[in-house]
C-alpha cells in the first residue's frame, strides 16, 4: 500500500515515520507546491502539484490517488483540511481513506467560537471566549471578564495575529491592528466568512500547558490519548516537551474521541490548572507536536496502515513511555543540486520529478515523468 502525504513542507520526520512503518510495502508519497520543499526531497517518491487555493487541487490529488493506488492520505496543513473534508467522498471512490474528520466536526475546529460553543455544550472546561468587543466590553464591566486577556483570530493557525491585552486600551489597539494585519496573511481567505466577527477575546488561562493527540480508529472508535507536557514553545510550536501518562489528559482524550468521532488524530492543546483541564485549541489534523510521542515509543502511522489493512495495530504504537524528554534542533539537508553549464554566468538546474499533466478536465489528467527545470540562477 501507498500513503500520501499532502502539503508536505517541512514535515520530514512524519514523512520517516510513514517510510518506516511501510518498510518494503509500499511508498510515503510526499507532495508540494513547492518544488524546494525539504519534505520531498526526503520522500521516497515526490510530486509537485498546484497551490491549496488553485481551482483544481483536490482534483489533482485524487488523480494522483487514483494513479499510485493510494491507500492513505494524511494532511498537516490547517487550511487544506476543511477542503479534504469536503472532497472525503471523491478519495473513498478511488480506493483512498483520507485521514480526516467530517466537515461538520472539521468547521467547527477551526472556528473558535464554534469551538467554544461546541466544547461546553459537550461539558468540556475552556476558557471564557466572546465573539465581539462590544460583547467582552460588556463582560469586563460586568466583572466577569479580567485582564489580562487573549485576542485571537477567529479562524487561527499557527499562532498568527494572537495578542495579548493588559488592559482596555490595548484590546482596542488589538483589535483594529489585527483587522489591519490578518488581510496580509494566509488567515485572509478563511477570514472572510465572518470579517467584522473575525476576532475572539479569550480570558488568559494560567497553569501548565499540554499537548495531547486524540487517536481513532478509521471508524471513528476511540483509541488512545499521547500526552506531553510542554517546556518551551518557538513561533506557536512546541520546541521542547516531556512524554507523560496522566489520567485526567486521558479521560478527557476519551471523552474528545469519543464526541469527535473522527477518524487518526486531533491535536489538541490543554491548560492543566488547579481547577481541571481547559481544552485550548482542536486541530483536526496530525499535529507538529505528535513527533514527542513517536520519540518516547509510540507509532501511530504503524497503528493507521494497520487499520487500513483491517488488521490489529501493536498495543505498544498507542502507548508513549512517560519522562521521556525530546527537543527539536536546528538543521539542514540538501533538496537540489546546481550543475553550472557553458553559457556565460547562468547556471540552470534539472531535475526529474513527478508532476500533474492538465488536460481540458480532470478527466485527462494524468501522472508522468517530466524534466523540470528549475531555470536561470544567475
Amino acid at each position: 500500500m501507498n500513503v500520501l502525504l499532502t502539503c508536505a513542507g517541512r514535515s520530514n520526520s512524519l514523512v520517516h515515520y510513514f517510510q518506516e512503518a511501510l518498510g518494503d510495502r509500499g511508498l510515503a508519497i510526499a507532495c508540494d507546491a513547492s518544488d524546494s520543499a525539504p519534505a520531498l526531497a526526503a520522500a521516497q517518491e515526490k510530486i509537485l502539484v498546484p497551490s491549496v487555493d488553485h481551482p483544481d487541487y483536490f482534483d489533482v490529488l485524487v488523480a494522483i490517488c487514483r494513479e499510485r493506488r493510494v491507500r492513505l492520505l494524511v494532511s498537516v496543513n490547517d487550511l487544506e483540511i476543511i477542503g479534504l473534508a469536503r472532497y472525503a467522498a471523491h478519495f473513498h471512490d478511488v480506493g483512498t481513506i483520507p485521514i480526516v474528520a467530517s466537515p461538520e466536526i472539521v468547521a467547527t475546529c477551526h472556528d473558535k467560537w464554534a469551538a467554544f460553543r461546541w466544547l461546553r455544550a459537550h461539558g468540556l472546561q475552556t476558557p471564557d471566549t466572546y465573539a465581539s468587543l462590544a460583547d467582552a466590553r460588556t463582560a469586563i464591566a460586568r466583572g466577569v471578564l479580567r485582564f489580562p486577556l487573549m485576542v485571537k483570530p477567529r479562524w487561527g493557525s499557527r499562532s498568527i495575529g494572537i495578542e495579548v491585552a493588559e488592559n482596555q486600551r490595548e484590546l482596542e489597539l488589538a483589535i483594529e491592528w489585527g483587522k489591519i494585519q490578518l488581510p496580509r496573511t494566509i488567515l485572509a481567505k478563511i477570514s472572510q466568512a465572518d470579517p467584522e466577527h473575525a476576532f475572539v477575546i479569550q480570558e488568559r488561562i494560567e497553569g501548565q500547558e499540554y499537548g495531547i493527540d486524540v487517536v481513532n480508529n478509521l471508524k471513528g472508535q476511540y483509541a488512545a490519548t499521547l500526552a506531553r507536557r510542554k517546556l518551551a514553545i518557538r513561533g506557536g510550536n512546541t520546541d521542547r516537551a516531556v512524554s507523560v501518562i496522566e489520567p485526567r489528559l486521558e479521560q478527557l482524550g476519551r471523552t474528545l474521541g469519543q464526541h469527535l468521532a473522527h477518524p487518526g488524530s486531533v491535536d489538541c492543546d490543554v491548560m492543566v490548572t488547579d481547577k481541571g483541564c481547559l481544552v485550548l485549541d482542536m486541530n483536526p489534523r496530525f499535529g507538529g507536536g505528535y513527533p514527542f510521542s513517536h520519540q518516547a515509543g509510540a507509532n501511530l502511522p504503524a497503528a493507521l496502515i494497520a487499520w487500513a489493512n483491517g488488521d490489529v495495530p501493536d498495543p505498544s504504537w498507542l502507548r508513549s513511555v512517560p519522562g521521556v524528554l525530546s527537543s527539536r534542533y536546528d538543521s539542514l539537508m540538501m533538496v537540489d543540486r546546481v550543475f553550472p553549464v557553458e553559457a556565460a554566468g547562468v547556471r540552470t538546474s534539472i531535475q526529474t520529478i513527478q508532476t500533474i499533466q492538465t488536460g481540458q478536465d480532470a478527466s485527462d489528467r494524468t501522472i508522468r515523468e517530466v524534466s523540470f527545470n528549475l531555470g536561470a540562477l544567475r
